[in-house]
């Protein structure tokens, strides 16, 4: 009796035409096929018996969780009615923000492939010799699915400005010099 345990193709053997030989093919056949068809049932019935009855539920959806972009801005020094901690998310806009859809309208309208909307003034520039008063920001959060934690002051003219591009998430507020924001209430006359 030959035992082969390889699947061979048909007529593959020169095997002579008996009836023993004939069997004995047919019997090993049979026992490779059955053998086949274990084997392919047994990942079946090892993945049915780990699957669980009901599927699990997803965790519940946290705050920091949500989709869309999130900032908490802190502004301090601004004067009265500006200063204040304020939430605003965009992309659906919401939050405690006075104008959340004007911030997000900015924010949009600031951000650029490959540039930091947020980016700090460059060192070694010349800017203007300008005070613009003690108001301070901080941002932080998420903006187009990046880390932000940026500070803000109008400290000269280029601080000034980068502010003002800001506006309006961050407050509009005069300078003694009469920055791009305009004179207000706080500045000078």
């Amino acid at each position: 009796m030959v035992s082969v345990l390889s699947v061979v193709p048909r007529g593959a053997l020169a095997v002579p035409r008996t009836a023993a030989a004939s069997v004995s093919l047919s019997v090993l056949s049979l026992v490779g096929l059955v053998g086949l068809v274990g084997l392919a049932a047994v990942p079946a019935a090892a993945a049915a018996s780990t699957t669980p009855a009901t599927p699990a539920l997803p965790p519940p959806v946290r705050p920091e969780d949500r989709g869309g972009d999130h900032l908490t801005v802190v502004v301090e020094h601004a004067g009265a009615g500006r200063d204040g901690t304020y939430e605003v998310s965009c992309h659906p806009g919401a939050g405690n923000h006075p104008d959340v859809a004007g911030a997000c309208r900015v924010l949009d309208s600031n951000t650029r492939w490959g540039r930091d909307t947020f980016a700090p003034v460059a060192s070694g520039g010349s800017c203007t010799m300008l005070y613009g008063g003690p108001a301070t920001a901080h941002v932080t959060g998420t903006w187009a699915g990046r880390p932000v934690d940026a500070s803000y002051d109008r400290s000269d003219g280029c601080e000034i400005g980068r502010w003002d591009r800001m506006v309006p998430l961050l407050p509009r507020v005069g300078s003694a010099s009469g920055s791009a924001s305009g004179p207000s209430s706080d500045s000078p006359q």
